[in-house]
């Protein structure tokens, strides 16, 4: 049986996860193979729920393989990737930039990029705030600090000042809003970074005024207890854009269908990057993940897989 699934894994299009590494870059002999060894891997924290329970199950199947994870901001995952050559592979919000690519190249380094999955960015209010529905122009004037107390932005009962609260300086999710909304510059003085995505719905639930920025992965799990309690302690805002003649559209939550659809404003492509030389343990948990069994944890834990088409059905 243990024959069988490493040859599945080897099967799997490893192409897009090799990376070329010769010339002056030196290494250490590795004694690791697509599903035996040990090794390091970095992923955002926006996406612990879902890499945490692709790295438990890998590990169950292949008892002599040992994936450690760290899960650190953005920002300093590529820096880690760049220049840390004992890190062959990581999980992020983003593909490498043009800068990015070339440092590698002067190197002799050709890393391979491939997408995993769609999530979006959710976000989150106290339950006492009543302005579950906002427009992206709305969204753009609280990020731009033009929007800020509540009572600007319907004219509701809480008048508290607006706090944009995000998980850290540097995260995915902080990026993401500064790309989306600001030309350039840091975010505005009413936005402030906590420790960790739990630590920003904690905040919210606590913090009638919040707004909170979190990964979708976190609450969008219905049959992970951690979410579920996350989702008693918040509401998740619903968000309007307009179409492309100019009109309002309904209000969408980042559910898997809207998601799918577009509908919902704010997504974003999960990426695993790899700069490994070889088919050794990360090339074969990148193929794992972006395999059907991987692509199907992912459909059920409410985010939309790259590779596996996703069901939507209406009811009226």
């Amino acid at each position: 049986m243990k024959t069988r699934k490493a040859a599945f894994i080897l099967l799997f299009p490893l192409l897009f996860l090799g990376a070329c590494n010769r010339g002056d870059v030196k290494h250490e002999p590795y004694d690791d193979t697509p599903t035996t060894g040990e090794i390091t891997i970095l992923a955002d924290e926006s996406y612990q729920p879902l890499i945490q329970v692709q790295i438990d199950t890998f590990m169950e199947l292949y008892k002599y393989a040992k994936i450690n994870v760290r899960y650190l901001p953005e920002s300093e995952i590529f820096n880690q990737l760049m220049t840390n050559d004992t890190i062959r592979l990581a999980i992020t919000g983003r593909e490498l930039t043009s800068d990015e690519k070339s440092y590698f190249e002067s190197r002799k380094i050709i890393p391979r990029s491939l997408k995993i999955a769609e999530d979006a960015i959710a976000l989150i209010v106290n339950p006492a705030n009543t302005d579950t529905n906002i427009t992206v122009e709305q969204l753009s004037g609280i990020v731009r600090g033009k929007i800020s107390t509540w009572n600007q932005v319907s004219g509701g009962k809480l008048k508290d000042s607006i706090r944009v609260v995000y998980d850290r300086n540097g995260s995915a999710n902080a990026r993401y809003l500064k790309e989306k909304f600001l030309d350039t510059g840091n975010l505005p003085a009413n936005s402030y970074a906590t420790s960790s995505n739990a630590a920003v719905v904690d905040y919210v639930s606590n913090t009638p005024g919040a707004i909170g920025v979190i990964g979708v992965n976190w609450i969008s799990d219905r049959d992970d207890p951690a979410s579920n309690a996350f989702l008693k302690k918040i509401k998740v805002v619903g968000l309007a854009q307009k179409d492309s003649l100019g009109n309002q559209t309904d209000y969408f939550q980042p559910f898997q269908a809207y998601i799918a659809l577009k509908n919902y404003p704010l997504t974003r492509e999960v990426m695993i990057i790899s700069r490994e030389g070889r088919n050794g343990l990360g090339t074969g948990f990148a193929s794992f993940v972006a395999a059907d069994k991987g692509q199907r944890m992912i459909r059920m834990m409410g985010l939309l897989p790259a590779t596996m088409p996703v069901r939507i059905i209406q009811v009226n």
